[in-house]
């Protein structure tokens, strides 16, 4: 067009602009931005917005919030753009506050207002504003359609509220794909899979086609409560339609095999990715940590290193420290930990001083593991010293366990395992008095022990049974193959352990 002779005008740039958001493009886009400025049209209502949305797609904020900045007059169009943008690439604290100087500003939100702001509410988790928004959504008689509605759901969902979630869902006369989408995440990221499963099915039975999205909210299910079945049946969909090369769904098949205890399917998928992310490559590792094989953890850690595409981060090393816990590998493990802040310059987080506290506990340098403790820049948290307390009780001794027990009951004051434990210390070490102290101030508390859960997955079904409750799944054959295993077990000389 430019060859031509035809110069560009505020109609041409916005396409100019979408386009290289959509691409993204950030160096046509500023090369079109100068070409803006020199022909005087970054005035214009309609080039600004779409300068501010090529800069958010493009990750460069600063440069988007110059653009709004800039606008003399703005309307309700440059408000929308600028709080999308913040909301998109994940800036949610500012895309509130600027909702907050457009309501100051004396600008009513509309549809898109909302659900940006409803996006950043879900990533803040900032339930009030959430519940705010769907009062101003009703009050002002804005229609509650699919993109509202999701928002809604979506929102909701992070926020850990799948009551009001599930209840904006069933309200909805059409359900469409990105609703389900919706529902079965809020589900799935909050350890509810038996729900997330449960609605995957009633979604295909309303004739609905699953895509990526759906695919990895019920993989994650899947690998939560390890339903096996249902998950090779995704995997087998993911195949036929070649999903398996995006690496999202690949990194969730890969997560799903390896916590339903498949780790040889899990690596093949990973191998067959062309493209794996730090996401993919930290969850290979991680499973071969969990899956006792430390060596081959960090053998693809180093694979990892050698391949330059993506970096090590902090999730990283914790699959690597945990390999080296599950090995019992202490140089190597000490090893990793300096060189994630002297090579990468990263900062140990709590995962981190976890794994080389339970490492140096388990060999039996608990002396050692305290100092760590001690040296830790934040307050140890319950799983640190639940693996400390684990390991003084393993290897007797009293002193540092009498220091773990002070930390840990007040910190946890209601978990059932400090004060058992604690008891069964103080017997081991004959003193008698302290351990019926413990179990006397758990009653005093009013602490009971949590009761064990396990699941068990049949023709796609999902079945729970919790230690203690009968079984109400209408089977008799259940109580008899129960029956059977105990006195198998019994030939076999099980003794159970009931001291706890």
């Amino acid at each position: 067009m430019k060859l031509s002779g035809i110069k560009p005008n505020n109609f041409t740039y916005p396409f100019l602009l979408i386009s290289c958001a959509n691409i993204p493009s950030l160096n046509h886009g500023r090369t079109a931005h100068s070409s803006i400025i020199k022909i005087g049209l970054h005035s214009d209502s309609h080039v600004a917005h779409s300068l501010i949305t090529m800069y958010a797609r493009c990750s460069e904020l600063g440069f988007a919030r110059n653009v709004f900045d800039e606008i003399s007059e703005r309307d309700l169009v440059s408000w929308n753009s600028m709080i999308y943008g913040y909301s998109k690439m994940g800036f949610a604290a500012e895309a509130v506050g600027l909702f907050r100087r457009m309501r100051v500003a004396g600008f009513q939100p509309d549809e898109m207002t909302l659900v940006s702001v409803l996006g950043a509410c879900g990533d803040l988790g900032d339930l009030v504003l959430g519940k705010w928004v769907e009062g101003f959504a009703e009050d002002n008689g804005i229609k509650m359609n699919s993109f509202v509605a999701s928002a809604l759901i979506s929102m909701y969902g992070k926020c850990g509220d799948l009551e009001s979630a599930r209840s904006i869902f069933n309200q909805m006369p059409i359900k469409d794909l990105v609703a389900w989408n919706a529902m079965i995440t809020g589900y799935a990221q909050n350890g509810a899979s038996n729900n997330a499963i449960t609605l995957f099915h009633d979604m295909r039975r309303a004739g609905v086609d699953p895509d990526k999205i759906t695919l990895i909210g019920v993989l994650s299910a899947c690998a939560s409560i390890g339903a096996l079945d249902l998950g090779m049946w995704v995997s087998a969909y993911v195949l036929e339609r070649g999903l398996q090369y995006n690496v999202f769904v690949g990194t969730g098949l890969v997560d799903m095999f390896a916590k339903c205890g498949k780790l040889d399917l899990a690596l093949n998928i990973f191998e067959g990715m062309p493209h794996k992310n730090a996401v993919t490559w930290n969850t290979m590792i991680y499973a071969f940590a969990v899956h006792g094989r430390a060596r081959d953890a960090i053998s693809l850690f180093k694979c990892m290193l050698e391949d330059r595409a993506v970096f090590p981060n902090d999730i990283t090393f914790v699959g690597v420290l945990s390999a080296c816990v599950h090995a019992g590998l202490i140089n190597e493990g000490c090893h990793w930990f300096h060189m994630m802040q002297q090579t990468y310059g990263l900062t140990p987080r709590i995962e981190h001083y976890s794994c080389m506290v339970d490492l140096l506990a388990r060999a039996g340098r608990l002396k050692e593991a305290f100092d760590f403790i001690e040296k830790m820049p934040e307050k140890p948290d319950a799983v640190i010293l639940g693996a400390m307390l684990s390991a003084c009780k393993k290897f007797g001794n009293m002193e540092v366990a009498e220091r773990i027990m002070h930390l840990l009951l007040e910190l946890e004051p209601l978990n059932s395992g400090n004060y058992l434990i604690s008891s069964k210390i103080y017997a081991n070490s004959k003193r008698w008095d302290d351990s019926a102290k413990m179990r006397v101030l758990m009653r005093e508390r009013g602490v009971t022990k949590t009761p064990g859960c396990s699941w068990i997955e049949i023709d796609n079904q999902v079945y729970e049974f919790h230690a203690g409750v009968g079984f109400d799944h209408g089977s008799r054959e259940i109580d008899v193959i129960i029956d059977l295993l105990n006195q198998d077990m019994t030939i076999e000389g099980y003794i159970p352990k009931l001291d706890l």
